[in-house]
């Protein structure tokens, strides 16, 4: 049996160093890690993210079922690709404005370039 494993469940959840102060339940992207803070952390410390599921968070713009969902700089979801990064699928439909969307992060991603 291998003995250098170290995350059984590195599909579903990971410890990554947060980019900025966040609070649970609040969306993280690191490199090309795509997830749910499940703590509060503030910047540089490590944090646990879930990397699947599907979870309740603002979006703002109009964004169709299975659109995909992007992430600014700062950290807010928007509909918006032009300089974000795409993070999430969108489970349900919504409207313009700011509201909780039903959406499931990407986890890993290939995405090398804001608004690739």
């Amino acid at each position: 049996m291998a003995k250098n494993q170290r995350y059984t469940n590195g599909a579903l959840h990971i410890k990554v160093t947060a980019p900025r102060d966040v609070k649970s339940g609040d969306p993280v992207r690191v490199g090309a890690i795509n997830g749910v803070a499940q703590i509060d952390a503030k910047a540089g410390e490590e944090v646990t993210i879930w990397l699947d599921q599907s979870w309740d968070i603002p979006v703002a713009g109009a964004v169709s079922q299975g659109g995909l969902v992007h992430i600014t700089g700062a950290g807010a979801l928007t509909a918006t690709a032009t300089g974000n990064f795409a993070w999430g699928v969108a489970l349900a439909t919504k409207g313009t404005g700011t509201a909780d969307l039903e959406v499931r992060p990407l986890g890993y991603s290939t995405q090398t370039a804001a608004g690739a």
